[in-house]
Formats: structure tokens, C-alpha cells, sequence
């Protein structure tokens, strides 16, 4: 073969390298282009409408209160977003997705189950709630817990709510109404501050005992007891922190006020967000529930077998051998479910609870302008999916095997 042929080179309209750069360079000049053509569209119509498109209004005072809220109508709008929506859309989307993730892996082990009457609950649980709309639980869950529930009593000047007491005490150990529920928590009592710096040591130091509990049972092969290690190092701090500030913290109970509209110390919520909160837990729950049951039958059939051969009861042969391995194959999909939950939150507009969309659309209403609003809510939802996918995909890669 002569040197000529060797140093021969395609022309660059045949060259792979080539091809494949101009191909992006095609594609992001393609999605700049669309960007650029929306961003004018939009602006143009604005401007031939005469509406302004500045961001001068998110001083202005929102002009309204929010309900259950010490929001008030003062307030500028930045703060209606970040200290009311963001808040409350955080608030039910955490807790709905540890109802869901619990209920989802109890759901889905109880598919597998050999009683016939388990596995045939949780089917009829899953194919119930995964084919209705999330917007129509939400809505029975609300009618049902709250709005026709003729045991619980209206709150309002004229009707007291349901009042569960501490026997032999004035204090209310639950209030619940078809609007409003109250139940005990902790309020602040001096050197608050300084005690919570004092438990967030304690939590790293608990975090510490874990994983030297961990490595002490890699290395030694005997038990590693991380999980009562960690807590009583964690409640013993907490217990000499609580003792030598005084008691920073106590009791506070619900109460009704005087005007027998609120519900005075203690936790408040009210109805829609336990509708909200509750109808997607149970939604999603269905989806987690069949994501745990595919990756339970992916393990490997002779992961059960070891761990019959070694004498292992069921619930240990879960919880050591099958739910491990199949959780590292379940989060991938697990994140897209907590990534739906969150979004669905903004169907709370149906319960009248505030969350971000709630409260940016009642802006709305009120004469604030709707472009840039709606355009700081896309924001404010993609900054939760990044952060949710973020987080979720560093436990991803910390949980997933290692291939050799």
C-alpha cells in the first residue's frame, strides 16, 4: 500500500467527527432559534397591547391575605411567593411522598404476598387508584374527610369544632372541624436558637456513629447496631442540651380563640391540605407500589433461596437479602414518581389550599401581570424538579452496584 493512499483523507461531507459536530451545532441553533422567535412573539403582543413587561411589581404589596396564613395584605409579592407558596408546596410535597414511599413498599410486597386475600387487596388498591385522575381523589378525599363529613362540626362563630381533651385537663389534645384541625406541638421557650444549633451538632455526631457502626461491622463482621447507636447518641445530647438551657422548648396546645374563628397555639392546618397531601400520597403510592414489585421479581431467584437456606423468617429475608438489591433497582424510576407528586401539588387550586400556583393565580386576579408571574411559577417548578432530581440521583449513584 502506497504512502499516498495511507495519508488519504474522506471529504469532510463523509467524515463521521464532522458530521456529528454539525449536527449540534444545527440542533442548538435550531432550539435558539424557536427560543428566539417565542421570546419576540411574546414581546411583541405585549407591546401591542400596551402591557408593560418590567419587574418593578415584585415590591408592589400584594393587596390581599392568604388564608390560614399571617400573610398580610401590605406584604410585597416576593414574599407571597417564597414565604407562602414555596412553603406550602414544599410542605405537602414532602410529606406526600413519605406517605408514599411507605405505603407504596408495604403495597408492593403485600402484591407478592402468598395469602390470597393480601395479594388480592393490594391489586385491587393498585388498579383503583393508578386509573383514576389524581384531580378526582383530591377531590372525593376532600369531600369525603371534610366537606359532607356530618361528624365533624362547621367552624365558625356560631358552631364549635369537634374538641378531643386530655382527660382530667382543659388542655386540647386534637381539634378538628370541617375547615381547621389543631393538634399539639412544641413552642418556643427561650434559648431556642442555641439548642436546635446544639441538635443539628448532635445530628452530624449521630451520622458519625453510623458510619463508624458501619465500618466497624465490614471489618469485624459482628452487629452492627447503627440505627440504636445513632439514636441514643443523638437523644442523649438532646436530652443534657434540653436540661442545661432550662427548657428551651415546651408544650403548646391547640385552643380556640376568642372570636371562635382560629385555632390559637399548637399545629394548625386545615383542610385542603390534608386532602391535597393525602390524595396524592395515596395516587402515588400506587405507582410506587408496582415500581417495588417489578424490582422485587428482578431479583434474582436465587437470592431467595440463599437466605430460605440459611433459615431466614420472611421478614428478614426482606429486609437483609430481597428489598436491598431491589431498591437500587427501583430508585431510577422512584425519582420520576416524586418528580409527578410535586407537580401535581399545583391541583390544589380544587381544595383552596395556597400553594405556589394558588397563590401566584389569586395575584393574578388582582391585577398583577400574568406573564411574568406564570413565567417565575415555571421557574419556581423547575427549580424544585432540579433540586429533587439532583439529590435523588446522588443516592442513585451512592446505592448502585459497582460493575467489576
Amino acid at each position: 500500500m502506497s504512502a499516498s493512499t495511507q495519508s488519504a483523507k474522506p471529504p469532510f461531507w463523509r467524515n463521521v467527527n464532522v458530521l456529528r459536530v454539525l449536527a449540534q451545532i444545527g440542533a442548538v441553533a435550531g432550539v435558539v432559534a424557536l427560543l428566539w422567535w417565542l421570546i419576540n412573539n411574546l414581546l411583541t403582543g405585549l407591546d401591542e397591547q400596551g402591557i408593560p413587561f418590567g419587574l418593578g411589581f415584585w415590591d408592589d404589596p400584594a393587596g390581599f391575605t392568604v388564608r390560614d396564613s399571617s400573610f398580610e395584605r401590605t406584604q410585597p409579592i416576593w414574599e407571597l411567593i417564597v414565604f407562602v407558596g414555596v412553603k406550602n408546596t414544599l410542605a405537602s410535597a414532602v410529606v406526600g411522598i413519605t406517605i408514599a414511599v411507605v405505603l407504596g413498599i408495604l403495597i408492593g410486597v403485600a402484591r407478592l404476598s402468598d395469602n390470597w386475600i393480601v395479594k388480592k387487596l393490594a391489586a385491587l388498591y393498585v388498579e383503583t387508584f393508578r386509573n383514576i385522575p389524581p384531580l378526582v381523589i383530591i377531590i372525593f378525599v376532600g369531600s369525603a374527610l371534610f366537606v359532607n363529613n356530618a361528624r365533624l362540626n362547621a367552624f365558625t362563630a356560631g358552631s364549635e369544632p369537634n374538641l378531643f381533651k386530655i382527660p382530667g385537663s382543659d388542655s386540647n389534645f386534637m381539634i378538628l372541624s370541617r375547615s381547621r384541625l389543631g393538634f399539639p406541638s412544641f413552642a418556643n421557650d427561650g434559648n431556642t436558637g442555641l439548642f436546635w444549633i446544639i441538635m443539628l451538632v448532635a445530628l452530624a455526631a449521630a451520622v458519625g456513629v453510623w458510619v463508624w457502626r458501619t465500618r466497624y461491622n465490614v471489618e469485624t463482621g459482628q452487629p452492627h447496631h447503627r440505627v440504636a447507636y445513632s439514636f441514643v447518641t443523638l437523644l442523649v445530647i438532646g436530652v443534657v442540651a434540653f436540661v442545661a438551657l432550662g427548657g428551651p422548648l415546651r408544650w403548646s396546645w391547640p385552643a380556640v380563640s376568642e372570636s371562635g374563628r382560629l385555632i390559637e397555639g399548637g399545629l394548625t392546618t386545615n383542610d385542603g391540605y390534608v386532602a391535597l397531601t393525602l390524595a396524592l400520597g395515596l395516587y402515588t403510592a400506587s405507582h410506587i407500589a408496582e415500581i417495588i414489585r417489578g424490582s422485587i421479581l428482578a431479583v434474582h431467584r436465587g437470592q431467595s433461596e440463599a437466605a430460605n437456606a440459611l433459615a431466614l423468617s420472611g421478614f428478614q429475608r426482606y429486609r437483609f437479602v430481597i428489598l436491598p438489591q431491589a431498591f437500587r433497582i427501583a430508585i431510577p424510576s422512584i425519582i420520576n414518581q416524586f418528580l409527578n407528586l410535586t407537580k401535581n401539588t399545583s391541583l390544589a387550586v380544587v381544595v383552596a389550599y395556597p400553594d405556589v400556583t394558588q397563590a401566584i393565580r389569586t395575584a393574578i386576579g388582582n391585577g398583577q401581570p400574568a406573564t411574568q408571574l406564570i413565567l417565575a411559577l415555571m421557574l419556581v417548578y423547575l427549580t424544585f424538579s432540579l433540586l429533587t432530581s439532583l439529590v435523588l440521583n446522588i443516592v442513585n449513584r451512592r446505592f448502585q452496584v459497582v460493575g467489576r
